[in-house]
C-alpha cells in the first residue's frame, strides 16, 4: 500500500522564495511610486520608476538567487564527486561508515550491516549522499529554477502598484497604493504564516509593519528633495 503524508516542512523551499520575491515586489515597488509621486505631479516619471523598479528587481532577485543556490550546487557536485571517489578506492570502509550511520540511529549492528549492505548493492552513490550528506534528488540546488521562480514572484508582487499607477488618477494614487499594498502585505504574511504553521495575525502583522515603514521613509525622501527641487 503507498502511503503519503504532507509535512510543513516540504514547502519550504519554494515558500521562502516565492514570499520573499513578492514582499520585496510589492514593498520595493510601491515605495518607489510613492517616493516619486511625492517629489514630482506627474504620472509619466512615476510610471518610469515603476517599471524600472519591476524590471530591475526581478533581475536581481532572479541573479541573486543564481548565484547562491549555484554556489550550493558546486559544493553538493564536489562532495558526490569525492564520495564516488571514496566508494571506487575503499568500497568495504564506506560500507562500514553507513551502517555505523544507521547505528548511530538506532538499528542493531546486525540489522545496520545489512541494511547498508543493501543499500550499497542498490545504489551505493545514493545512498550515501542521502544518509551521510543529506543530499536527495528532491533537496538538489537547481539554480536556473530558484532564478525564474524568484524572478516571477517579484514580479507577480511589483505588479500591482504598477497597474495602480497606469489606470488611477494621480490625485489618489499615493492614498490606493499604501492601502492596496497593506492590504496585500497582510494577505501575503498571513498566507505565509499559515502554510509554515505559524501565527497568522503576527506573520500578517509583521509583513504590513516594514511594508508601512519602507514605504513612509521613501515618501518622506520623495517630499524632501521634491522640495528641494
Amino acid at each position: 500500500m503507498s502511503h503519503s503524508e504532507l509535512h510543513r516542512s516540504e514547502h519550504t523551499a519554494w515558500l521562502r522564495a516565492a514570499v520573499l520575491g513578492a514582499n520585496d515586489g510589492l514593498i520595493s515597488t510601491s515605495s518607489l511610486v510613492v517616493g516619486v509621486a511625492a517629489a514630482l505631479a506627474a504620472r509619466d516619471p512615476v510610471l518610469l520608476a515603476a517599471l524600472a523598479g519591476l524590471v530591475a528587481g526581478a533581475l536581481s532577485m532572479a541573479a541573486g538567487e543564481y548565484v547562491s543556490v549555484s554556489s550550493q550546487s558546486d559544493t553538493e557536485s564536489a562532495d558526490l564527486a569525492r564520495e564516488r571517489r571514496e566508494l571506487a578506492a575503499s568500497p568495504e570502509s564506506e560500507r562500514a561508515e553507513l551502517a555505523g550511520i544507521y547505528m548511530s540511529r538506532g538499528l542493531s549492528p546486525d540489522l545496520a550491516a545489512r541494511v547498508a549492505d543493501q543499500l550499497t548493492a542498490h545504489d551505493a552513490l545514493a545512498a550515501h549522499a542521502r544518509d551521510e550528506l543529506g543530499i536527495s534528488e528532491n533537496t538538489r540546488a537547481r539554480p536556473i529554477q530558484a532564478a525564474l521562480a524568484s524572478a516571477a514572484a517579484f514580479a507577480a508582487g511589483a505588479t500591482p502598484p504598477v497597474l495602480l499607477v497606469i489606470f488611477l488618477p494621480l490625485s489618489t494614487l499615493t492614498t490606493a497604493v499604501v492601502s492596496s499594498s497593506l492590504l496585500l502585505l497582510l494577505a501575503l504574511g498571513a498566507l505565509a504564516a499559515q502554510l509554515g504553521g505559524a501565527p497568522r495575525v503576527r506573520g500578517a502583522a509583521r509583513v504590513a509593519f516594514w511594508g508601512a515603514v519602507a514605504m513612509g521613509c521613501t515618501a518622506l525622501v520623495g517630499r524632501l528633495f521634491g522640495t528641494v527641487v
